[in-house]
């Protein structure tokens, strides 16, 4: 993946991560999964770990622990009602970012 594409993929992680978290709650591998599953979202836990922990710190996220039926309990993320508000602006602010850059583009004849 080139510079480019990375950095647009950085700035856009966020919001999948909460957008995965708000269908349902999900332990640390399966977002990794999830979002692996599609081209352009992948992450590595190295990177997906970190955020998560920011979520939480900064009151977005919920955890908490799960017996897990082939081994350890899971921590498992979910959005917390500030999560779910800032999901609804970011997901805003994207929607509005989209129609702009598509407008630009099909003004400039792309």
């Amino acid at each position: 993946m080139d510079d480019i594409s990375t950095q647009l993929r950085k700035g856009s992680l966020e919001l999948a991560v909460l957008t995965l978290l708000s269908t349902q709650p999900r332990y640390g591998v399966e977002v990794v999964d999830d979002l692996s599953a599609r081209p352009g979202l992948e992450a590595t836990s190295g990177t997906i770990y970190p955020l998560l922990t920011r979520l939480k710190n900064s009151g977005l996220v919920e955890t908490t622990w799960q017996e897990s039926p082939v081994g350890p309990p899971r921590k498992y993320y979910r959005l917390s009602p500030a999560g779910q508000a800032q999901l609804a602006s970011q997901r805003t602010a994207w929607k509005q970012l989209v129609h702009a850059m598509n407008t630009l583009f099909e003004e400039a004849g792309r």
